[in-house]
């Protein structure tokens, strides 16, 4: 689920942008330095798109929560934690040849798309988190969308670092909003348990 085969992820082409369109899910994250398109659509979560310029090369992330400290059992799909997602992406684009000083980063997402759940603010928490984690890596970000009361869809362009992202202000998507329930449910589960 998280190495960058085509084989792990849905594919298809897309006709508006005439390039063959990987689509990445919650803890999953891909690299390529083919002419593609990979995209997402966030709620609370963050995606990070990374990138080398000279290389072109990069990928891009969509993690669930800053850290596994927020939920009581391992869970298989470490890559859904932006601890281990922000390092797996960055990992994998240097194994792929790109330069770990040259990186630069686009980060999206972070949105309270769910009214009513302000105890527990997942969106915040996931954009502070990437915000420190790139400083901490001495990864500039190049432009951000973060926060706010809307979904996102993100379509990234790795080999050139274009990004074009759709602000989705009607939530006619139920998994997006089933998912973002079941989030905040297990997160407001973990504070109120006291393991957070």
């Amino acid at each position: 689920m998280h190495n960058t085969t085509d084989a792990n992820f849905s594919t298809y082409f897309d006709t508006r942008f005439a390039r063959q369109t990987v689509k990445i899910l919650p803890g999953q994250y891909y690299v390529t330095g083919e002419d593609k398109l990979i995209v997402t659509v966030l709620g609370s979560c963050v995606a990070a798109c990374i990138y080398d310029p000279y290389a072109n090369i990069g990928g891009m992330n969509h993690f669930l929560l800053p850290s596994n400290v927020y939920v009581k059992s391992e869970d298989p799909a470490i890559a859904k934690y932006g601890e281990e997602a922000m390092y797996q992406l960055i990992e994998t684009l240097v194994k792929h040849g790109a330069q770990r000083h040259l990186l630069v980063a686009k980060v999206f997402g972070g949105g309270q798309v769910l009214q009513g759940f302000t105890k527990n603010d997942v969106g915040a928490m996931n954009a502070s988190f990437v915000e420190a984690y790139l400083a901490n890596a001495g990864i500039p970000i190049q432009s951000r969308d973060l926060m706010d009361t809307y979904a996102r869809k993100v379509y990234f362009f790795p080999a050139t670092g274009d990004v074009f992202m759709k602000r989705i202000r009607d939530l006619n998507n139920d998994t997006i909003l089933q998912r973002e329930s079941d989030h905040q449910y297990e997160l407001s589960q973990q504070f109120d348990s006291g393991v957070a």
